[in-house]
């Protein structure tokens, strides 16, 4: 299901529980509302569209990937980015790592390890900002 964007500052800024297997229509909504979006949005984080869940949904390389509880465990090369976001009007500068290592669930809760680069390194990195009630 579609849902809408949540615009509202005061819950974007708070941390995000984490999830559990019953948030998997969390994770569903959140995929949808992402496609839906498509043409201006390339990641999502549940608390965008009003579920304080630790998910995040975004476009890895031309398919969209869920990941459930996810933490950077590992960061290198820093740089300075400007971004924009769905729940905020304008961009912002925000300061971003060109890789990243994340430790996350998987759709059926098992413990995963990646390493992330590039673009796609840093919508990660804001969609988990979110999850800890970081706004750019």
């Amino acid at each position: 299901m579609i849902r809408p964007i949540m615009k509202d500052p005061d819950f974007l800024t708070q941390v995000s529980v984490p999830a559990t297997p019953e948030d998997l229509a969390v994770a569903r909504d959140l995929l949808d509302t992402l496609e839906a979006h498509k043409e201006g949005c390339v990641g999502m984080a549940a608390n965008m569209i009003g579920e304080a869940k630790r998910i995040i949904v975004f476009d890895n390389e031309g398919s969209y990937m869920t990941m459930f509880n996810p933490e950077i465990v590992k960061r290198s090369d820093r740089y300075e980015a400007e971004e924009g976001c769905l729940s905020l009007e304008g961009t912002r500068k925000a300061k971003r790592y060109r890789s990243v290592k994340v430790r996350y669930q998987n759709e059926a809760f098992q413990l995963r390890f990646k390493t992330f680069t590039g673009w796609t390194a840093q919508i990660i990195q804001h969609e988990i900002d979110h999850l800890n009630g970081v706004l750019i």
